[in-house]
């Protein structure tokens, strides 16, 4: 009887200016058996050009490093359409990293705190390859509160048209299931509120993408607060 083929382990780059921060991922990642740990970079700069040259599903990306940063490089290889199948996962101490707004609205699919378990990275770095769902809701729903709310208010008294249009374009149930995304909820529980299956939820989230130009569950938790849609529900 033939054995069924081993799935091929997840590919990540870490990126992180600490010599002992990438060393220490690489260890703990490189010991399931399911991920293996493709490069190390040591700053923004370097994590693109690894990014390019590995096409990693993952890169485990630092915010703060030198020569270009975890938002720049992120930006980055978000917009290469040669990595479309690598999902960048955000590195962050949360309490004093104000940037991770701003890195989610680069492209990132999430983020991780720095001090999580191991089994917790290699959960997060699993879901986020997956590219349809997002790594802790709703303390992503708490992060993207906290930074639009600290946005300058010239810079949001209206959401931009282009916006506007494609909220415009949603339907009554896809608005209603964007709201319950940015409220942090998962398939599962957001089929549970509005009694249908989760595989119908995940079939009209894949609408909502294509309609908001969104390419994953952040960027639509970042749409929703960015059109207005949330605020204007509240």
């Amino acid at each position: 009887m033939e054995q069924a083929a081993k799935t091929a382990p997840l590919r990540v780059l870490v990126a992180d200016d600490q010599d002992l921060v990438r060393r220490g991922f690489q260890v703990i990642l490189n010991s399931y058996d399911n991920i293996e740990v493709v490069g190390l970079a040591r700053d923004g700069e370097e994590a693109v050009e690894l990014a390019q040259q590995l096409k990693p599903d993952v890169v485990l990306m630092d915010i703060r490093m030198p020569r270009k940063n975890g938002i720049e490089a992120t930006r980055d290889i978000v917009n290469n359409p040669l990595l479309r199948k690598t999902h960048v996962l955000v590195l962050t101490t949360f309490d004093t990293d104000e940037y991770v707004y701003d890195a989610l609205a680069a492209g990132a699919s999430g983020f991780l705190l720095k001090d999580v378990d191991p089994d917790e990275i290699a959960d997060a770095i699993a879901v986020v390859a997956q590219g349809d769902a997002l790594i802790q809701p709703k303390i992503m729903k708490r992060l993207v509160e906290t930074f639009v709310a600290a946005r300058p208010q010239a810079g949001r008294t209206a959401a931009p048209a282009q916006m506007r249009e494609r909220l415009a374009e949603l339907t009554e149930r896809e608005r209603e299931i964007l709201l319950l995304v940015a409220r942090g909820l998962n398939n599962e529980e957001i089929g549970q509120e509005l009694f249908i299956s989760p595989a119908t939820v995940k079939t009209h989230l894949a609408r909502i993408m294509g309609k908001t130009d969104a390419h994953d569950r952040a960027q639509l938790v970042v749409f929703a607060y960015e059109s207005g849609l949330v605020r204007s529900a509240q």
